[in-house]
């Protein structure tokens, strides 16, 4: 009787050829990916044109940009100066194959005589070109070639939305950073110069919260930081408007130690404390904001809550919807900022009536891929 094991290992065939080829194939090109995500430059078509001559098993390869030669691997180097002028060609009409008359090489044994030369193309931008030499061309090197460009341009693409995906982050946090009101400024400076006399302490421990408040919240680096960083800066916002206000901000604060090392976009919780604040003391003698981050299984939860005057549904909705003459806070931007993050299950969750307070929830996943402080 046959074991049971022995029976599936009986079942199993060994991958075909082709099926090996293609894993080959897939595991090359991604070892070129990580560096041409990077853009086109020097280095990252250093790092990888070596697996790029892999891919086409050409003698040599190079790669160019609009500019010039960016990389050469490969045999036949004193080749390299004519890169550039078969780049142009191509820049201007598409692949091309080069002959000898080309590449005049005064090398019998030079096994460079022959160039492919397929365009870059990001957003109908010729970028650049690779260009694949070998002894002959062939039909089928040309495909090859052609097929290759492709894909690098399809990586050069995905760099460049990477990179404008960047630059709309950093716009939207200095949209952030403009709708701080200048009032709060003011208002925070003038609390300050208060106690300056009566309590010189105070004044002095206040302006050291405003220092801080103020060098976080214009800091220039990074997208994301921890849910840590950010509510302690909010500490300090909510302790400069207690000067402010005195008695008639009362402030309760529940953190879970377990959610503190989670990491958010940068500024995502202030315009939602600072929307507590405005509507909690709206036309009310005092008012009392509730701040709870809580722990959730695979997700931390952080709540901001106010019993102040409360809002229109329909308001907030066109808010969030990103209209402009309604968000004076950025509920908008920061809606946005977490969906594009964490996905359309992590937008904000608003529950108000007039009359009746507001309660902001945010949901965001203690891990996620690419975010990180």
């Amino acid at each position: 009787m046959a074991l049971p094991w022995l029976r599936s290992r009986r079942r199993t065939r060994l991958a075909s050829e082709a099926d090996r080829a293609t894993f080959r194939t897939l595991h090359t090109a991604s070892l070129a990916s990580p560096a041409l995500r990077e853009g086109l430059t020097v280095d990252s078509a250093e790092r990888s044109i070596r697996h790029l001559r892999v891919l086409l098993g050409t003698p040599a390869l190079a790669l160019t940009d609009d500019h010039g030669v960016l990389a050469w691997d490969g045999l036949g180097a004193h080749h390299a100066g004519q890169a550039a002028a078969l780049a142009a060609d191509a820049l201007e009409q598409g692949t091309r194959v080069a002959g000898r008359d080309r590449l005049v090489c005064d090398d019998v044994g030079c096994p460079v005589r022959h160039a492919i030369i397929a365009p870059l193309v990001v957003e109908d931008r010729t970028v650049g070109t690779v260009q694949a030499f070998a002894e002959r061309s062939s039909a089928g090197l040309v495909r090859a070639a052609d097929e290759v460009a492709q894909w690098v341009s399809g990586q050069l693409e995905l760099a460049e939305l990477s990179t404008s995906r960047a630059r709309l982050a950093e716009a939207e946090v200095r949209a952030l950073r403009a709708q701080i009101s200048p009032h709060f400024v003011y208002n925070s400076l003038g609390a300050i110069a208060s106690f300056v006399r009566t309590d010189p302490d105070r004044a002095r421990e206040l302006l050291l919260e405003f220092a801080d408040f103020t060098r976080y919240s214009f800091r220039r680096h990074g997208e994301f930081t921890t849910l840590a960083e950010e509510l302690r800066s909010i500490e300090r916002y909510l302790l400069l408007e207690q000067a402010r206000f005195g008695e008639r901000l009362k402030v309760t604060l529940r953190i879970a130690p377990e959610v503190l090392p989670v990491v958010v976009p940068f500024l995502c919780l202030q315009p939602l404390v600072e929307n507590a604040v405005r509507h909690g003391l709206s036309g009310a003698e005092a008012g009392h904001i509730t701040i709870v981050a809580r722990d959730a299984g695979q997700e931390a939860v952080i709540e901001v809550e106010d019993d102040g005057s409360g809002e229109d549904p329909e308001r907030v909705r066109r808010a969030l919807a990103g209209d402009a003459d309604l968000d004076s806070v950025g509920l908008g931007n920061v809606d946005g900022r977490l969906r594009s993050t964490f996905g359309d299950d992590y937008g904000l969750v608003v529950e108000t009536a007039p009359g009746a307070g507001t309660r902001v929830v945010v949901r965001v996943p203690k891990f996620a891929p690419g975010v990180r402080p």
